[in-house]
């Protein structure tokens, strides 16, 4: 297959003379060359040279893949995405797109003469919208004009159709085409009528639902399949294109629970959808087989567990029957479920301690290999045939994509070659500590830049969120930026976290802030006994749950002579109702009215706030719903009361996780003074 041809993205070869001069100019720096180029810290400002790979996905003959790129836009202040692909020799790579807006969700054609991608051109109310590049050159052509727009789409086998998934109209919003006087009318009071009525980045939440089109390519019409008040997602082709899977929660009231099944229709206006599972927690994620008669899927864990428990890998015969759990004991998480060509087996992501591999399961005899190892993170992949293109970070490697043969990684994708190459990183290494209850604690370290043996060094422990989640071997650029500052570096998978089973995350179900501190604590002792760390020179931060635990540690010991809390909660009652986590209170602390024990004991940091001696910083961005404002103000309060030291950071118009450029620089050099003043 020969690359898309697009000549204004092409790169251009320099005039003879223009040759000629460089080499005389290599000539005379050739003696400063050979010395070559010192290598630099990551400072803050690096972050803007960071180019962030998403989304691989090979060409049906395998020979090119496409995939998205975020790149920070200091002049307009924001993170663009646009498409990339790279030839399967690592020769070419080549840019796709040129968006100001951003593009994303790249899919080939099947004849792979096409490549479809989602962007919202127009003004800052326009919807995404699936668009269509042809192989051989030219604009971007537009297929889809839903009104509410498009959040997910896939081809069908055969190429004639799309499947989207489109939302609903707000009544509320000025239509596209609307007179600029009927966009600038005062908005209208929002009604609020569900239990889940906050979500962040989205917003306040009303009874708009998302469902399941087919976009015919011939007559450029969309037919809509699944109407009613649900949600589906997850749009997934049979192999002989007449029906599709999908997920969605139709059994109770949706906000009320998380059972989420799949169903299958066929794609035709008029078919009745056909609800293949009826367990009552989590069925997400399905996959055809080759064959078309099995879906496999991935399953969660009760309701109750719904935050903790990883899921896992199921199979059902399409025409119903029993399910089927592959492997039955894995309790490790897995994702990204596809079919190897023959259907014999299926390629998935195996999270395990401190790492995530690419790994495989035969269907019959549910036999796992994993089939990447070492210090990795594998972040997706993509396969065609017996090609697979892996995204792959480690602590020293931004995230790239890889060409993954024969057990090895062959570097496709160069998007952050040149900000690596001009960058001193430090690299990571393992540790194990043990809690005072007798945990075993795992975690990753990070030694200072040029560090020396013998030496003892400020310290900082950065935590994860989650709580459901961990630090592993990718690349962490805070950690980066802090090794470069001449800090030790411990990042603890504390009780909660995954990578060390099912049991591991589910310790703390109900019991927040506690077992969590013992475990940041053996850390600390660790790095300290070890001669690494400096205990008189102690820090501590993390964002999110990582805040929050943070709070929790300072207020438990006072060893800590500097803390960063970024967006954390303290007080669980202004939690509940005020974010979007109220049914998981319900769930593991039951209501406040009933169980106000449960929630003071998780409150423990802002009702014990008197015992806090530890200048910290807290930030958080102004509409973040998933841990409001509200939680780092009441912190700040406190402590201000109590005349410890402490700053309030709030970032203006910013969700959970800051999106200007300029705000997440400036949060980097804030956590990098706060420390330096203290440390």
């Amino acid at each position: 297959m020969s690359p898309f041809a697009f000549s204004a993205h092409a790169r251009t070869s320099p005039a003879p003379h223009a040759v000629v001069s460089m080499l005389l100019v290599l000539m005379l720096l050739a003696p400063g060359l050979a010395l070559s180029v010192e290598k630099k810290p990551f400072m803050p400002a690096d972050l803007m040279a960071l180019h962030t790979v998403s989304d691989p996905q090979l060409a049906p003959d395998g020979s090119w893949v496409a995939y998205a790129v975020d790149v920070r836009d200091g002049e307009q202040d924001k993170t663009i995405s646009n498409l990339w692909m790279s030839s399967w020799d690592g020769k070419r790579n080549l840019q796709l797109t040129r968006s100001v807006k951003g593009a994303s969700s790249p899919r080939w054609s099947p004849d792979g003469r096409s490549l479809a991608f989602l962007e919202a051109r127009g003004d800052d109310n326009a919807k995404a919208q699936v668009w269509l590049l042809d192989r051989d050159g030219g604009e971007a052509r537009q297929l889809t004009r839903l009104p509410g727009g498009v959040d997910e789409f896939e081809w069908s086998p055969d190429g004639k159709r799309v499947a989207l998934i489109g939302a609903d109209v707000d009544p509320d919003e000025p239509a596209a085409d609307a007179k600029p006087e009927a966009k600038e009318l005062l908005p209208k009071p929002i009604v609020i009528d569900r239990f889940q009525f906050k979500d962040d980045k989205v917003g306040y939440l009303r009874r708009l639902r998302s469902h399941l089109y087919v976009f015919d390519l011939a007559s450029e019409k969309a037919t809509l399949l699944t109407p009613g008040d649900f949600d589906e997602e997850t749009p997934v082709w049979s192999p002989d294109s007449r029906r599709i899977a999908f997920v969605s929660k139709r059994e109770g009231d949706p906000d009320r629970n998380e059972n989420t099944d799949i169903y299958v229709v066929a794609a035709e206006a008029g078919a009745s959808a056909r609800r293949l599972t009826d367990y009552p927690g989590a069925d997400s994620d399905p996959a055809w087989s080759p064959d078309g008669k099995q879906i496999a899927f991935l399953r969660g864990g009760p309701d109750k567990y719904r935050e903790y428990d990883p899921a896992q890998i199921a199979v059902l015969s399409v025409d119903g029957g029993e399910v089927r759990i592959l492997a039955a004991g894995l309790d490790h998480a897995v994702s990204d479920l596809a079919w190897s060509t023959d259907g014999r087996s299926l390629l998935f992501l195996l999270e395990d301690d401190c790492s995530r591999q690419l790994a495989s399961i035969t269907v019959k005899e549910e036999r796992i290999v994993r089939l990447s190892e070492g210090q990795a993170m594998a972040q997706g992949f993509s396969s065609k045939g017996k090609r697979i293109a892996l995204l792959l970070s480690r602590p020293a490697q931004p995230g790239e994509v890889f060409a993954f043969e024969q057990g090895q990684a062959r570097p496709l994708s160069k998007q952050n070659d040149t900000l690596v190459a001009r960058l001193q990183l430090a690299p990571a290494e393992g540790y194990e500590a043990t809690a005072s209850d007798g945990n075993i604690v795992h975690g990753v370290l990070v030694k200072p830049i040029n560090y020396q043996a013998g030496k003892k060094y400020p310290t900082v422990l950065y935590l994860h969120g989650g709580p459901v989640g961990q630090d592993g071997f990718g690349f962490h650029f805070i950690a980066q930026m802090l090794a470069g500052a001449g800090y030790v570096v411990v990042q603890p998978n504390y009780r909660g976290s995954s990578g060390r089973g099912r049991d591991y995350s589910r310790s703390i179900w109900g019991a927040w802030g506690h077992m969590e501190v013992l475990d940041v604590l053996a850390s600390v002792d660790h790095v300290v006994a070890s001669g690494l760390a400096d205990p008189d020179h102690l820090g501590i931060g993390g964002w999110s749950y990582g805040g929050m635990l943070t709070n929790y540690t300072i207020a438990s010991d006072t060893r800590f002579k500097v803390a960063i809390s970024g967006a954390g909660i303290s007080n669980m009652l202004a939690g509940y109702g005020t974010d979007q986590y109220t049914r998981q209170y319900e769930l593991e602390f039951g209501t406040p009215w009933e169980n106000m024990d449960k929630f003071l004991a998780a409150s423990e940091p802002f009702f014990h706030a008197n015992r806090i001696k530890t200048p910290t910083l807290f930030l958080c961005g102004e509409k973040d719903f998933n841990v409001p404002l509200i939680n780092s103000e009441q912190m700040y309060q406190a402590l201000s009361s109590l005349g410890i030291e402490t700053q309030l950071v709030i970032y203006p118009g910013q969700h959970h996780g800051l999106k200007k450029p300029s705000h997440e620089v400036d949060r980097l050099q804030r956590f990098r003074d706060w420390f330096a003043k203290r440390l």
